[in-house]
């Protein structure tokens, strides 16, 4: 049995909860163009908008429940005698309603932050443009989560867990985002076998030792329980 696993999750593994996923053809970015909702330049041109695009994201989330792949992960976490990392790209919190803890590198739909003094704290159900800082009072409150052209959060702890694992699992994520997509090199370069389960190959399939095709809530269930007998 590996001692040390981290697990990398993105939207592939909440879509079952019912959560859109962003690139595939029905995806979120089909809907809404990045440029008008994810950047801080969208921020600062029309802060209502993006507010409100995620005000719905918050309220999707809020609603969506754990599957099988979440609470499959989570009693990976909770019954392996070795350390399980779980780092998810999503910013939804079904990694926590199972019962599992996880690095969240893109941002917490459940949080905010201010734009003027970094502060953070607990999103309301229904965030505005004109709510202030509860720390410094100004009146660009945003959601928590990193747009694009941001440096992702917990990046240096990531590196090191990834540099000291023995089996790395990338799950229900494209393999088109950097630097997530490069995760399985640094686990790969320092010894790790790594597995990837999707519901079909990636561009970075090849990338990987073992690859498991299906739904989540099927191939994670399966490939924790035979993590777990393999001790």
């Amino acid at each position: 049995m590996p001692d040390r696993i981290v697990v990398l999750t993105g939207a592939g593994l909440s879509a079952e909860s019912g959560l859109g996923t962003f690139r595939d053809k029905d995806g979120i970015w089909t809907r809404h163009r990045i440029e008008d909702v994810a950047t801080p330049e969208a921020f600062a041109r029309d802060p209502d908008r993006v507010h409100a695009f995620y005000n719905e994201r918050r309220a999707q989330a809020a609603s969506a429940r754990p599957n099988p792949a979440h609470e499959a992960l989570a009693r990976l976490q909770a019954r392996h005698p070795g350390t399980v990392t779980i780092v998810t790209q999503n910013v939804d919190a079904l990694h926590e309603r199972a019962g599992a803890t996880a690095l969240h590198m893109h941002g917490e739909l459940a949080r905010s932050t201010c734009a003027a003094c970094g502060h953070r704290w607990t999103a309301p159900e229904t965030m505005h443009p004109r709510d202030p800082c509860p720390a410094c009072a100004a009146l660009v409150t945003r959601p928590d989560v990193v747009w694009f052209g941001g440096m992702p959060y917990h990046m240096d702890e990531i590196e090191q867990h990834l540099l000291s694992c023995d089996l790395f699992a990338a799950i229900g994520t494209s393999g088109n985002v950097y630097p997530a997509a490069g995760f399985v090199q640094e686990a790969a370069h320092a010894g790790a076998r790594t597995v990837e389960i999707n519901l079909e190959p990636t561009d970075v399939s090849g990338l990987f030792d073992d690859h498991l095709s299906g739904p989540a809530s099927k191939m994670v269930p399966e490939w924790v329980e035979s993590v777990l007998d393999a001790g």
